[in-house]
């Protein structure tokens, strides 16, 4: 790794144990990405889309739930704005998540913006370091170490499509309704969003049989979206109390 000039910023060099401690981190969540990404890959394929184009959307997108979204849309029918649409909101968490580790990357606008494609939720809670501030080094690396095994099973995936056959055969048509079940629970769970997130799967599943294909997806993201903005409303209602 090329060494910095006395002049050069400090933070801009790669910390080599954090990054090999992200990696570390990184890696039982890379593991799992190896079956989710291998079922994206086979399903698309098995949905209508060529290889390359599984492919360079892992590579470009690397999300799994707006990946996925995209994905159910599309398959059934959906049009390609509704999928667009629904894999913005699903990502629309990464908007605050991305200005909290703002100050904690190095140099300006642009570099921080790139270094900033390595936000996932695992790598991001995982740098946290409990004053505010986050890890950099080890955050790139839990992050790389994803990114390499979410690539390689889409591959994996997209060209095995063929040699598997009907995908629906192997249960992997069952995956990315499990994927979002699991979304699901685990923000139930939590005290804060329960009932957002109830409503929202509230929402969805009444409008599967009646609404077009997409419009479930962003009428419950939609709602979601509002409902979670009135919850710091009525939180600073009930301090002002």
């Amino acid at each position: 790794m090329p060494r910095l000039r006395a002049t050069g910023d400090p933070r801009t060099e790669i910390d080599r144990p954090a990054f090999r401690r992200g990696l570390r981190a990184g890696t039982p969540f890379a593991l799992a990405n190896l079956l989710l990404s291998a079922s994206f890959g086979a399903l698309a394929v098995g949905g209508g889309f060529t290889a390359p184009q599984a492919v360079a959307m892992s590579a470009v997108v690397f999300a799994g739930s707006a990946q996925f979204a995209s994905l159910s849309i599309v398959t059934a029918g959906g049009g390609l704005g509704a999928a667009v649409v629904a894999a913005a909101f699903m990502n629309s968490r990464f908007l605050p998540m991305g200005i909290v580790l703002a100050p904690s990357l190095p140099g300006g606008p642009l570099r921080r913006g790139l270094e900033g494609q390595a936000v996932v939720d695992a790598s991001w809670a995982m740098a946290a370091r409990g004053d505010g501030s986050f890890d950099r080094s080890f955050l790139l690396g839990a992050t790389a170490i994803q990114y390499l095994t979410w690539f390689v099973g889409t591959l994996a995936g997209a060209l095995g499509a063929g040699v598997l056959g009907d995908t629906d055969r192997l249960g992997l048509d069952a995956i990315y309704p499990t994927f979002f079940l699991v979304l699901l629970l685990h923000e139930l769970r939590g005290g804060r969003g329960r009932g957002v997130a109830a409503a929202g799967a509230l929402i969805a599943l009444l409008l599967i049989p009646v609404a077009p294909p997409g419009v479930p997806v962003l009428a419950a993201g939609v709602a979601a979206l509002a409902g979670l903005r009135r919850r710091p409303a009525a939180s600073a209602a009930e301090d002002e109390r």
